[in-house]
């Protein structure tokens, strides 16, 4: 199984993490990443904010070039997962804005006529090669390390794709396949603020506090999340939640592909997992025991 590639802004910098340790996931996996050439940022909710069809043609410019690899686009970044799939459903409601886009396209001598199906990691993990392949393929199984899953506000919504938008299990499957005690984190799917943190830090700290506790709450030892800015908020202001509410956060913050990575074998280094902030103390991981086949 082959996939057309979208990294996004994110995972080129401040999510650098998750994009290797989900190359390297899908590495050890035997799925092929291809990086989709010449891609540009998605625009993300900025672009929409000032001209919608300004900020739809550029996304779709990402899907006209990946439509040459003529393969399904793997989009790891919740903002850009969101926004491509968005601009395929809006060209198809709105016939009449898909030609303006169309139009802008043809000004780049780019097409794209035959829309992509835009795919979540967790969806190609769980879906395509299914929990217990991965399970199958581990090297290490983590041994009751109680994960709080944690999918954000993004990916499920706004309508059903892969998973329920108010119940998703796709992560709480994949981690418990490979050993994990999951949690009943019931801020799994609330907002941490996004880019308010950078416009109403306030408000954006009193999110992440809340989600923080509750993870606290249910004993967790670590979050795993599946957006690059989730991750951020989470883990980079737990410092100044800390001074704001007196408290002593010190939850590691982890894509959940760093720690499929890890099961499967992958050195930490290459999951970008020495580069966290709060550096997750004992994960749990021991070596997968070996299935003892029944002699006649």
């Amino acid at each position: 199984m082959d996939y057309a590639y979208y990294p996004g802004c994110s995972l080129e910098y401040t999510g650098k993490p998750y994009d290797q340790s989900v190359r390297e996931v899908f590495a050890a996996l035997g799925l092929g990443l291809h990086e989709i050439e010449d891609w540009n940022c998605c625009g993300a909710t900025m672009y929409m904010s000032v001209s919608k069809l300004v900020g739809y043609s550029v996304a779709a410019r990402n899907l006209a070039l990946a439509q040459q690899y003529g393969k399904e686009v793997c989009a790891p970044c919740s903002s850009c997962y969101t926004i491509l799939r968005k601009v395929n459903r809006h060209m198809a409601w709105d016939p009449a804005e898909g030609a303006k886009i169309r139009d802008a396209l043809k000004a780049a001598n780019l097409t794209y006529d035959n829309p992509l199906e835009i795919r979540h990691p967790l969806d190609i993990l769980v879906n395509d090669v299914g929990p217990e392949k991965v399970a199958s393929a581990a090297k290490y199984v983590f041994d009751g390390l109680k994960v709080a899953p944690y999918y954000g506000c993004q990916i499920v919504r706004p309508v059903y794709h892969f998973d329920d938008m108010d119940e998703p299990m796709t992560m709480d499957k994949l981690l418990e396949a490979l050993g994990a005690d999951v949690v009943p984190f019931a801020g799994k799917v609330k907002c941490c603020g996004g880019m308010l943190m950078t416009t109403y830090e306030e408000v954006a700290l009193d999110l992440n506090h809340d989600l923080l506790l509750s993870a606290e709450e249910t004993g967790a030892e670590i979050i795993a999340t599946a957006c690059p800015l989730c991750q951020m908020n989470l883990e980079g202001y737990q410092q100044r939640i800390n001074e704001r509410y007196h408290t002593r956060h010190q939850m590691p913050i982890v894509y959940f592909s760093q720690l499929v990575g890890l099961a499967l074998g992958v050195e930490p280094a290459k999951l970008g997992l020495d580069t966290m902030l709060v550096t997750p103390k004992d994960l749990k991981l021991r070596p997968k025991a070996k299935t003892v086949k029944a002699v006649a």
